[in-house]
């Protein structure tokens, strides 16, 4: 059991609504780290410079561990939502978020069943480090949240034409330029786009421009196009900061840890709300 049990404890008797001890950190932690950004700003040290971001880097190697920190909203994929087709927006009143304002005890979330959590979904936990590791032919994503990965191919291939769906989809990779253009296609349909339970169908396309523009941050903008789903496509980014000194962790999301969490947390709190 994870041994931030006792702080989700006093936010979920606060808040009567989150999911999973992990998802407890996860939003915790970005609330924090916006917070703690909103006190830099008014000291005026929010944007002071790295003393290594003018180090000679590769443009062209991504390696290392790094934190990201999304333009969008705690729990959003973006700061504008497209209007939803009636599909998507009967999936979207039928989930039950376990954070954010719509936020119940005993949602539905489909992490708090430990599902995989998905994509892109996973590199919108700003709270978690992601590793990348990269070689000639593949660039390989590690997760620290939910102890996952994807592989992103840069050997040439194509995406494949009709793919057994994925919970994080197929990738492939070109560079143009310095900039590495991701395509992603092969989703099914079983997980949220974001904490707040926005759907997405297993026609989701997502591409994504990563540009290393220093030696500490990599900038990355993400187009989610699904037709299906909504009217327009989401436009999203995310900047990745260096963090050498970051430990990638085994978080694991265990089924017994999450039954008795649900036992001693979620249904207390559903019956006082």
């Amino acid at each position: 059991m994870r041994n931030y049990l006792a702080g989700s404890i006093i936010l979920l008797a606060a808040m009567l609504a989150l999911s999973t001890v992990a998802r407890a950190q996860t939003e915790d932690g970005q609330a924090g780290q916006q917070a703690g950004a909103n006190r830099g700003r008014g000291r005026g040290q929010a944007n002071a410079p790295s003393p290594t971001a003018n180090l000679p880097f590769d443009p062209h190697d991504f390696s290392g561990v790094w934190m990201g920190r999304s333009e969008a909203p705690i729990g959003r994929l973006s700061s504008k939502v497209p209007a939803m087709t009636p599909w998507a927006q009967a999936r979207y009143d039928a989930a039950k978020p376990g954070l954010g304002p719509r936020a119940q005890p005993l949602g539905n979330d489909p992490i708090m069943i430990c599902d995989p959590i998905g994509y892109p979904r996973i590199a919108h936990g700003g709270a978690y480090p992601m590793e990348f590791v990269q070689t000639k032919d593949r660039l390989i994503e590690f997760f620290d949240f939910f102890y996952t990965y994807r592989t992103i191919y840069l050997d040439g291939r194509p995406l494949p034409s009709d793919p057994e769906p994925r919970w994080y989809g197929y990738s492939v990779g070109r560079w143009e330029g310095n900039t590495l253009v991701v395509e992603s296609a092969g989703f099914n349909d079983q997980s949220w786009l974001d904490t707040d339970g926005h759907p997405h169908t297993d026609q989701m396309q997502i591409e994504e421009r990563f540009q290393r523009v220093d030696h500490d941050t990599i900038e990355a903008k993400m187009t989610v196009t699904d037709s299906k789903a909504y009217t327009a496509p989401w436009v999203t980014s995310v900047t990745w900061k260096l963090s050498p000194k970051q430990k990638m962790r085994e978080d694991l999301c265990a089924p017994s840890d999450e039954a008795k969490y649900k036992q001693e947390m979620r249904e207390p709190a559903a019956q006082k709300n």
